[in-house]
């Protein structure tokens, strides 16, 4: 079992959208592709943003993620950058 839950990770994605506009995250599909993103990241040789010595590569993004250290990016912010 994940632990934080995907709904409790997909409140700290979309905490600061607001009231009225589209939520960031809406399935728990984009949380698995942005945490996997992330820990091949993690893989390829990037920092971890958290204490995470011992813990595999995608234990420490759902981290991230939870800390809000990363953020997931709406299509409307990706197609910006």
């Amino acid at each position: 079992m994940l632990h934080p839950s995907y709904s409790d990770l997909m409140k700290v994605v979309n905490s600061e959208v607001e009231p009225g506009e589209a939520p960031v995250v809406n399935s728990r599909y984009s949380i698995v592709m942005a945490t996997s993103k992330r820990a091949r990241q993690i893989i390829g040789g990037s920092s971890a943003m958290v204490e995470g010595r011992d813990k595999k590569p995608l234990s420490i993004a759902v981290e991230e993620l939870n800390q809000g250290k990363i953020k997931i990016l709406s299509e409307e912010d990706e197609g910006q950058s």
